[in-house]
Formats: structure tokens, sequence, C-alpha cells
């Protein structure tokens, strides 16, 4: 595992190990100790996968404290680009986007601590993006802040979306708790 860049104070980009033969491919997604030794430390508690269409966006996700948590997201198959959103009030860098491609092909991984909201679109079709995050999910404490009132161009005029995310509050009138 080798960070390869900090997008926020505390939000990673991982290149994770890649080990090439002539059957393929083999990645390790997450090891406990090397990232104990980069200095991220997290216990997590569900892991799952999503599978998008190409133009799919999906965002921008995160849990309310008490059940807020950290996120470690890769993608397995396809490519997405990933977007990152600061929602912590006392930060410097509170309302910013940061993004990076993440895609099967370039092995990255993001470690997405609490405090930031997550969303991403998927560049190509049947993209399998998995998550490990460290709160079990509740309903309750889930929250999206709508994907077009982040500041951010996505290059995407008609993006495939939920329901819930294409309703989702606007970041104007989101009273962060973090």
């Amino acid at each position: 595992m080798k960070i390869i860049k900090t997008l926020f104070d505390s939000v990673q980009c991982i290149e994770l190990p890649r080990f090439d033969d002539e059957r393929g491919s083999f990645i390790k997604c997450y090891d406990d100790a090397s990232f104990k030794n980069a200095g991220i430390s997290s216990c997590f508690k569900e892991s799952y996968f999503s599978i998008s269409k190409k133009n799919v966006i999906r965002g921008m996700h995160f849990q309310l404290p008490p059940k807020d948590h950290e996120k470690l997201v890769c993608v397995t198959l396809g490519a997405v680009k990933d977007v990152i959103l600061d929602i912590r009030r006392e930060s410097p860098t509170y309302g910013e986007v940061r993004d990076v491609v993440l895609s099967a092909e370039n092995h990255l991984a993001l470690y997405i601590p609490r405090g930031f909201a997550h969303g991403f679109m998927s560049l190509e079709d049947h993209t399998i993006m998995n998550y490990l995050v460290a709160t079990v999910h509740s309903p309750q404490h889930d929250m999206a802040i709508r994907w077009d009132t982040i500041h951010y161009n996505w290059n995407n005029d008609s993006p495939i979306m939920s329901n819930r995310d294409i309703k989702a509050l606007p970041l104007s009138d989101f009273k962060s708790p973090f």
C-alpha cells in the first residue's frame, strides 16, 4: 500500500498492491497493519458493493453522528470519477470538492474519514464500486446532499440517479453537525 495523494488534510488516495502473473492480477484491497503504519486506523463493520451503468451518479452520501463513519472505497471493475465534499464546519476547506478517478486498471482506493460526503459518477457500464465502512448502516442517520449544489462540474447533462439523490438537501440548506 502506498499513499500517493492527499485530497484534503485527511482524505488519502492509496495505490493498492497489485501482483501480476500469467493468470492475471491479484490486488490486496485492505491490510490492517499497512493502514496503521500509514496513520490510518479503522475498524470496519460492513462491506458492500454497487454495480452501476455508465453515467450513473450516486451521492453525495454520508451518515450523521453518532453513526457517522469512515469509508474505504475502490473499484474492481470499470471506472468512476470519485467526488469528495468537505462538510466539517470548522474546516478551512468547508464546502470544497476534490475528485480522483478510481478504476480497476489503476487499482487506487480512497480512504474517506468522518466529516466528508462521498459520491461518484460511473464512467463505464457495469462498474463495480466496493465499500468498507466503520459503522453499520443506519437509515435514520443516512444523509445526502444534492449532487448539483456542491459547485462541481460533473460533465454529465443527463445523469442516471435515484429519486433519493435527486431530492436530497441542497448544500446551502445543510447545517453540518461535523
